[in-house]
């Protein structure tokens, strides 16, 4: 994986990249820490190989991804993340503000769909939380209130080691949303 703490995707076409399902699910994958070949990566998406390469091409061109050393074989080359984690920073322009969108309602719907394919006899499902609250905060608040939470994610994401998971651990993912509610008149 990239050397990069963070990688901060800010431009609106950029962020508009990001928004597709099968890329979603290969740039899950690759900022996990794994390194994939096309090939494999359109096995995750269920799509062609060669769908796949025009997918990571893109993603390649705004710099989301990057190529690997090439494989043991010499055949194909994988992909891996150039950063340990990917911030999407919208803009408040209308360009920035409907892709930032896109990526939230992909990313959610992602989100949700995990949730309804648990399975209920999962011993795991105990751990499975969805907390939905409204606060009154100021600005600086609900700043503070994000940077906070994220700090909590950091917290455990360096509990990680890496040689690879910990005996008995197993994939969580995380949602963090701070949303300001529209005000009211």
């Amino acid at each position: 994986m990239g050397t990069k703490k963070r990688l901060v995707i800010t431009d609106p076409r950029a962020i508009r990249a990001l928004a597709h399902p099968a890329r979603q699910r290969v740039i899950d994958e690759l900022f996990n820490g794994k390194v994939l070949t096309a090939t494999e990566c359109a096995e995750l998406a269920g799509l062609t190989p060669s769908a796949m390469s025009y997918h990571l091409r893109a993603l390649e061109k705004w710099g989301i991804i990057q190529r690997a050393d090439e494989s043991a074989d010499g055949r194909e080359r994988p992909w891996k993340a150039p950063a340990r984690s990917l911030v999407i920073s919208s803009q408040s322009t209308g360009a920035g503000r409907a892709a930032g969108q896109a990526m939230v309602r992909s990313t959610a719907d992602a989100v949700i769909n995990m949730f309804a394919e648990i399975d209920a006899d999962d011993p795991w499902d105990d751990v499975s939380s969805l907390s939905r609250s409204r606060l009154w905060l100021n600005h600086d608040e609900a700043k503070e209130l994000g940077k906070e939470l994220t700090e909590v994610i950091n917290r455990f994401e360096k509990k990680r080691s890496s040689k690879g998971p910990a005996p008995g651990s197993r994939q969580v993912s995380t949602l963090i949303a701070v949303v300001p509610s529209p005000e009211q008149s």
